[in-house]
Parts: C-alpha cells; sequence; structure tokens
C-alpha cells in the first residue's frame, strides 16, 4: 500500500488495513502504527468518514469538567424522591419530607431545600435552596442516571472522565484539545485532584493533548513569563540573545547530540524555544492575574506587572479566590477560555478543609462530598450549594463575553459543563432520620449544562420505592427500567457528542439523544 497526503494513508487504504487487521493478519505491524498514527488528527477521523459537516465548522467548542469529589448523590438534589412517593419504604431509604423537595415549573426536574442548625460536628449551619439555580438553567441542563464500575475515588473519577476506558482510554479533555486545541497555548489545564487530574492511556496522542497541571489556581499565572516579574532583568532583547546563544550551544552539546532524537529532549525544546515565546507574546502573566495591585501586600506595579483587564470584576464575584481553591479555580477557567488559551480547563474540589473569607466559616469540609460517611444530608446538601454556586456564576461570565465580533455566539453557546462525580451515596437511612451517615454506590446519575445539550431533560428515570435509578437508550432517550447495568461510554460519548467531536471509528455508542436538534 502507498502512502499520500504527506505520508497519510487514504481512506480506502485505512479501511482496508482495518479490514486486514480484523481478518487477523500478521503481517500489519509496520502500517497499523502509521494507521494508528494517521487516526490521531481529526482530519484523519474526518476521512474515515461519518461526521456531519454542520458539527464541524470551524470554530472551537469547549469543555469545563467539575469535579463533584467525594459522591455527589443525584437523589439529594435534581432526582429527589418525596415521602409520599416510596411508599413503606420512604421511612428507611433517603427520601425528604414533602415540602422540602420543590417542583420546578415546566421541567422533570426537582430541586431541594434543606436547613439544619449544623453541619455535622461542625457547629455551622447549612441553609441551601436549589431551586432558584434549577429554574434558572433549566433548559440548558440535562440529567443523565449511572450505574459505575467502582467505589474506588481516584478509579472511580478517572472512569468519570474515561467512560472506563471507553476510546483507548483518552480521557474526555483529550479528545477535546485534539479535536479543537491544536492552535491554543495550552488547549487543557487541569486544577482538579486525584483521578480527576489524571491523564489517560492512550500515549499516542499529540502531547498538547494532556493536561497541563495546576496547582494554585492565583498564583499560576505569574510562571508565565521567564523574566518579567523579575527586579531589574535584563531588557527584553538581551535576554532572547542569551536564550538564543544557550539554544545553540545546547544542541552543540555531548548530550544536545546524543539524544537530539529522543522524544523527550524534542518536547522540551519545542517547549522552551517555541511554546514559551508564544506564551510570553500573549502577555498571559497580566492577563490571566487575578491578583489586584496593591501595594505593599501585592505591589504589582513595582515588578513592572499589573492585574487582569478582567480582575476586578472576577474579584467581585469570587472574593475568595485567595482561600477558596475553587473560587480561584473558577476564575482562571474563565480567563484561559476568554483569551483562547485552552479549550478545556477541569477545577473542583479537593477533600482539603478550606476556610472562606472574613467571616472564618468553613467553605469546603473534610473530604468534600465524602463528608456525606459523617453527615449525609447537610454534607450533600453544602456541597450542591457550593457547586452550584460556581457553576452559576461561570455561566453568567461565558454568557456576558462574546465568542467573536461577527456570530453573534456567546462563548456560554459553545461551551459543555459536565458536572463529574465517582459514584453515588448508598440510600438507606434509620428510620426518619434526619441525620445520618452514607457510603459509596454504583447507582447514580450526572448533571450536565450547555446550550448544546438537549436541555431540559432527564435521561433515564427514578424508582420511587428504591430511590435507585435506571438507564437509558443513548441514541433515542427512551427510558429502560429494568436496565441497571454499567453505561459509563454512554456519559462520555454524550459528551463528545454535544461538543461536536468527531468519534468516527471509536466504537462508542450512539449518544444522539444528549443533543439539542
Amino acid at each position: 500500500m502507498s502512502l499520500r497526503n504527506n505520508g497519510r494513508l487514504s481512506r480506502r487504504e485505512i479501511l482496508k488495513a482495518l479490514s486486514l487487521c480484523a481478518a487477523g493478519s500478521a503481517t500489519l505491524g509496520p502500517l497499523l502504527t502509521g494507521c494508528r498514527d494517521a487516526l490521531n488528527t481529526p482530519e484523519a477521523l474526518e476521512r474515515l468518514g461519518g461526521l456531519r459537516r454542520d458539527r464541524l465548522d470551524g470554530k472551537p467548542r469547549f469543555l469545563i469538567v467539575v469535579g463533584a469529589a467525594g459522591g455527589a448523590s443525584i437523589v439529594d438534589s435534581l432526582l429527589a424522591v418525596r415521602a409520599s412517593e416510596a411508599g413503606a419504604n420512604a421511612s428507611r431509604l433517603n427520601t425528604f419530607a414533602d415540602a422540602q423537595v420543590q417542583n420546578v415549573e415546566g421541567s422533570p426536574f426537582r430541586a431541594v431545600k434543606v436547613n439544619s442548625a449544623r453541619l455535622g460536628n461542625i457547629p455551622q449551619p447549612v441553609n441551601t435552596d436549589q431551586l432558584p439555580f434549577v429554574s434558572k438553567h433549566k433548559d440548558s441542563m440535562l440529567v443523565a442516571t449511572t450505574v459505575g464500575t467502582s467505589v474506588n475515588h481516584v478509579i472511580a473519577q478517572k472512569r468519570s472522565l474515561t467512560g472506563n476506558a471507553a476510546w483507548r482510554g483518552r480521557t474526555l479533555q483529550e479528545c477535546v484539545a485534539l479535536q479543537y486545541g491544536a492552535s491554543f497555548p495550552i488547549p487543557n489545564v487541569n486544577m482538579a485532584m486525584g483521578g480527576y487530574s489524571e491523564r489517560g492511556t492512550d500515549h499516542s496522542l499529540p502531547s498538547y493533548c494532556y493536561g497541563e497541571v495546576v496547582s494554585n489556581a492565583s498564583l499560576w499565572p505569574l510562571g508565565l513569563d521567564g523574566s518579567k516579574g523579575i527586579k531589574d532583568a535584563p531588557p527584553r532583547d538581551v535576554v532572547e540573545l542569551a536564550r538564543s546563544t544557550r539554544n545553540r550551544l545546547d544542541s552543540r552539546s555531548v548530550f544536545g547530540r546524543t539524544f537530539e532524537n529522543a522524544a523527550a529532549l524534542q518536547r522540551w525544546n519545542e517547549q522552551r524555544i517555541v511554546g514559551q515565546p508564544a506564551l510570553e507574546a500573549k502577555e498571559l502573566i497580566n492577563r490571566l492575574n487575578v491578583l489586584p495591585d496593591q501595594p505593599p501586600k501585592t505591589p504589582l506595579s513595582e515588578y513592572g506587572l499589573s492585574s487582569s483587564p478582567d480582575g476586578e470584576r472576577l474579584r467581585a464575584l469570587f472574593p475568595d479566590y485567595l482561600t477558596d481553591p475553587v473560587q480561584g479555580q473558577a476564575a482562571l477557567a474563565f480567563l484561559l477560555l476568554k483569551y483562547r488559551v485552552s479549550v478545556t480547563v477541569t477545577l473542583g474540589p479537593s477533600f482539603n478543609v478550606a476556610v472562606g473569607g472574613q467571616n472564618g466559616l468553613i467553605a469546603n469540609p473534610p473530604l468534600a462530598f465524602d463528608f456525606s460517611h459523617t453527615e449525609h444530608r447537610a454534607g450533600q446538601a453544602f456541597m450542591w450549594a457550593r457547586v452550584m454556586g460556581v457553576v452559576d456564576k461561570l455561566i453568567e461570565l461565558l454568557k456576558a463575553e462574546p465568542f467573536d465580533e461577527t456570530s453573534g455566539e456567546s462563548l456560554w453557546d459553545r461551551t459543555l459543563i459536565y458536572v463529574a462525580t465517582e459514584f453515588g451515596r448508598t440510600r438507606s437511612r434509620p428510620n426518619d432520620a434526619t441525620e445520618f451517615s452514607s457510603g459509596h454506590e454504583l447507582n447514580n446519575g450526572v448533571v450536565m449544562l450547555s446550550p448544546m445539550l438537549k436541555g431540559n431533560t432527564v435521561l433515564g428515570g427514578m424508582d420511587p420505592l428504591t430511590t435507585l435509578t435506571y438507564g437509558f437508550d443513548p441514541r433515542t432517550g427512551a427510558p429502560e427500567p429494568g436496565k441497571v447495568t454499567s453505561n459509563e461510554p454512554d456519559i462520555f460519548s454524550g459528551v463528545l457528542t454535544a461538543l461536536g467531536v468527531n468519534t468516527s471509528g471509536s466504537g462508542l455508542p450512539d449518544a444522539s439523544a444528549f443533543v439539542r436538534t
């Protein structure tokens, strides 16, 4: 077989190779390696067939993953069950007093209201009401019921992003970065914890697809320039001259000549010689910097720096950005999308305690949603309010930001937020208890928000007599009450399909039910 199109296989040749592979040919090693590499670009996947032109318009789409670490329970939010609906089982299941579960007008969703004098053993009141958020965003919201395959936090977190290795072990973020991120400085930024921060297992992807891990969102932008922000640093032209000399000497050194073909060294040189100047040219050290210029605490101007043009607005929206990591992450997530640095950003609470701003209250309890082991109901209510609050602010920011000058679209029109969680929580409780603990449970559901989704929709359903969810047909959306098997690939495919990612050749299920038509 001949290679055409600058070394890429033609569609006919790819199909022939794949058919030979299916027949068990033992002579295709080099060819299949080339075929594998050829499938690692959106263009090659498109040639393989199947992608609708109206979904590949040449413009990027954006994915924000919010890791609801610890096990966000769907029956403590959008699919809550009233005690009157569960019959004789109500007192022993995680149901709510009827008045606590509010209907959402014109919607299949529900909203829970919780008032508790304390957050478990933390003397802090919990007063939450999900109705304003759900009513406001219902038309862009979709809930899909799920059954996972692990109750280990790290494993389940990663599977929520790979669909349990549904597509060669790639994460959702890596798929989006491959489709849309080639021209972006840092396509995939990951600020989350544990399994949410891990890369996938497809090592054949271009290196730019893998996540750039950020540990401190508020301070990270200060590292995006090699000399700016350093007192008495040499002028930029002198720095560039020194870099040019360094690059020539490195390439001629014994080490440089010996390992010039090593992939790791080539990647390092590309990042240092091409990537770093590109970041510096975009002035990201200032554009992404939420810190204010406030001497003597943060004397930015003294070091030749400035706050982001959006800094004042973001500090008002996220006043605890320095003490509450999630607020700092949300502010940076918006800036990364606005300034076209990234196409996918991951954020979310960690298992560490966080204290709020001047009020000194707990912003994040120990173990986040997994605080449910200590106090389920107040813990779930507190954490759902935390997630909904940051998602609401992100959506408002994205709605107010034009995507470009001609289309009339906002950034929100081209963004999907996926609230990923590892599993649900056990449904049992002592008779009529309002304070109880819960364990890990495979049965659950996930929340997504986007104008590109089929909004105001529940895929699957809830059996009120057990408070367990059941599945759905990912193509038609038809509920399947008897379906309680794992459907991680359906969720994975649904996110990618809504984002217009080309999944040709992936073997993923048809997830048309997720997409707004």
